[in-house]
């Protein structure tokens, strides 16, 4: 595992950006995994900026709420296509997120798993942490091999998301998530995490026990990831077995 700190938020996206780009000029048509939220968002704008041809980018999404109507602003789908497909320019085709308005979303769920893997697997899939150590929609309990599937959603993810819609009610109960097991088949797992608030939560995951207890912990077992947090948010990290902490300063940081 390997860790970048930088100095600020805004510099995670920069640098995970980088790490992005250099993959995408090594293999044009690399599969990510594309994440939304407060941390990954800033990445896309970002890459925007690199000198790199995305036509060929294919891209599946980790989660989708489920219920909203299509073309719900706050949708998934509709974040990823104004945030990621248009800013990057990339071919709307090649760009998949779960059907949330699906009539059988368990159904959507497992045709998404199958999905993912008939486009090759995801080369790169970017995440975000959640203040209760949740990956995608993976909240506490969830199995560590689970697959793409409909979860409940907790009131703490639920009370952290209001924010992007108009009332705390508006926001659904449930979603459609990569699991665990299907997120561990990525070829490379990019975390970018912000924030004194999440520092806590990050320790835990890269440091503490492997548990279901706190999903992002499955971080450990896999074999190539790279973590990339402002000073805050990598506060409370101790140096841990086969961890490569990188202090990223200045223009290297994008800042």
């Amino acid at each position: 595992m390997e860790i970048f700190v930088v100095p600020t938020a805004s510099a995670t996206g920069s640098v995970a950006a980088g790490i992005l780009a250099a993959v995408i000029r090594s293999k044009p048509d690399a599969v990510l995994g594309l994440a939304t939220g407060g941390s990954p968002l800033p990445i896309y704008k970002a890459l925007a900026g690199h000198s790199v041809d995305m036509s060929s980018v294919s891209g599946l999404a980790l989660d989708e709420y489920v219920g909203l109507p299509a073309g719900h602003s706050q949708s998934y789908a509709e974040v990823v296509r104004r945030e990621v497909t248009e800013r990057l320019q990339l071919d709307p085709a090649k760009v998949a997120v779960p059907d949330g308005s699906a009539a059988d979303p368990e159904r959507a769920a497992a045709e998404y798993d199958s999905a993912i893997a008939a486009a090759g697997g995801i080369d790169v899939q970017i995440l975000g942490i959640g203040h209760n150590g949740h990956l995608a929609f993976n909240e506490p309990g969830s199995a560590l091999d689970s697959r793409t599937r409909v979860e409940v959603l907790t009131e703490r993810t639920r009370e952290a998301n209001a924010r992007y819609f108009s009332t705390p009610e508006e926001v659904p109960l449930r979603c459609i998530t990569q699991g665990l097991g299907t997120i561990m088949e990525a070829g490379h797992l990019l975390l970018v995490v912000n924030g004194a608030d999440k520092a806590g939560i990050l320790a835990a995951a890269l440091n503490g026990p492997v548990t279901a207890a706190c999903p992002a912990s499955i971080l450990q077992r896999h074999p190539h990831v790279t973590v990339v947090a402002d000073e805050a948010a990598a506060s409370l990290l101790a140096s841990g077995s086969g961890q490569v902490a990188v202090r990223v300063e200045g223009a290297a940081a994008g800042v």
